[in-house]
């Protein structure tokens, strides 16, 4: 059975990993991968496959930056022509991203049934750029793999239950698979003198706030003023626009480099808390057992709010946001909303037993 995987962010090369190691120890599987390079920067990709010791793509597309038009356009031209010079059984995505919307048109246009790792999130704010690309994916998908069982309830209410599984967060088995590993590996604390539970890790790269002056510059003036040191690897976006609004670094904000999976892993799992815009980083601080402030007004993982591990703040919002940090408490309860850290094994059953 052969199966073309198309990838092109750093939290989709992660959660690949895992379903490629299942795919790599059954003699009945066969991977084609294809990386779009969504994410192009080496830190961002390439060490990625070295860390997690994966099979290199078989395909680059080097597709890079561009509008969403342009990037998905680009894409979609490239991924058709691989569909249709390797004929696979399915196609397989992940998440919400450009990547993931390019490979499920292409896919749906030559009738190669697709497969959705991430099925059943919602925000529901049609205006972000992920919100349609997961609409859109779902509905064209004929396995869907759900990260929990309110993802699945979601999509009976839109009226899709053919073919859907809450096979729990395949996210959750690479936590647990790499999270010590990438502890006793990393040195990043070490270069940049932190001290666990001592300072606050932080992403932002979401253009509804990396596109707004307001936002960003709200978001990083209530950082400077926090209790403790900021650490903020930069995606290009963010450092694009910090550049242009002459945002000036602060004591308490330290910008460094994009991290590799192994030193984000490790900086996250250490800190006192989590400040993101990202869906996967709040997911990961949750599978972390580390509290998260979410700059943003709604969020895919309601489950994380509702047991109190995630508080949600309007990012233009500086005063909110200092008074969020300062109310971060670690909740007595936590439970387990992903699954058992067994997803890519259950997914790899099932795509043979539909796909046979």
């Amino acid at each position: 059975m052969n199966i073309l995987t198309v990838i092109g962010a750093r939290p989709q090369f992660v959660k690949a990993c895992m379903l490629s190691i299942c795919f790599q120890n059954d003699p009945d599987m066969n991977e084609i991968v294809v990386h779009t390079g969504q994410h192009y920067d080496a830190n961002m990709s390439d060490i990625f496959f070295d860390q997690l010791q994966m099979q290199k793509p078989h395909y680059h597309l080097g597709v890079g930056s561009g509008t969403h038009a342009e990037q998905t356009g680009a894409m979609l031209v490239k991924i058709e022509a691989i569909l249709l010079k390797e004929k696979p059984d399915a196609v397989l995505v992940y998440g919400d991203t450009n990547s993931t919307l390019a490979a499920s048109l292409a896919a749906s246009k030559l009738h190669i049934p697709i497969i959705h790792v991430e099925a059943g999130l919602r925000s529901f704010n049609r205006r972000m750029p992920e919100e349609i690309n997961r609409l859109l994916t779902d509905h064209l998908s004929t396995l869907l793999f759900c990260p929990s069982q309110v993802a699945a309830d979601q999509l009976a209410k839109e009226g899709i239950q053919k073919g859907v599984y809450n096979t729990g967060d395949i996210m959750y088995d690479a936590v647990l698979h790499h999270r010590y590993e990438a502890i006793k590996q990393s040195t990043i604390l070490l270069k940049h003198g932190l001290i666990p539970k001592k300072y606050y890790a932080a992403t932002i790269h979401r253009a509804e706030n990396t596109d707004s002056p307001k936002k960003l510059t709200a978001i990083m003036n209530a950082f400077a003023q926090v209790d403790l040191p900021v650490i903020l690897p930069l995606h290009p976006r963010t450092k694009k626009m910090l550049t242009e609004l002459k945002l000036a670094k602060t004591k308490n904000i330290h910008l460094i480099d994009p991290l590799h999976y192994f030193d984000m892993l490790s900086l996250m799992s250490q800190a006192k808390a989590i400040l993101t815009d990202s869906g996967g980083i709040q997911k990961e601080a949750y599978m972390l057992k580390v509290p998260c402030v979410t700059l943003r007004d709604e969020t895919e993982w309601t489950d994380t709010v509702q047991t109190g591990w995630n508080q949600l703040v309007d990012a233009s919002a500086e005063k909110d946001i200092i008074e969020a940090v300062k109310n971060v408490t670690i909740p007595t309860a936590h439970p387990s909303l992903f699954g058992d850290g067994q997803s890519a094994k259950q997914m790899c059953e099932l795509i043979k037993k539909h796909l046979k």
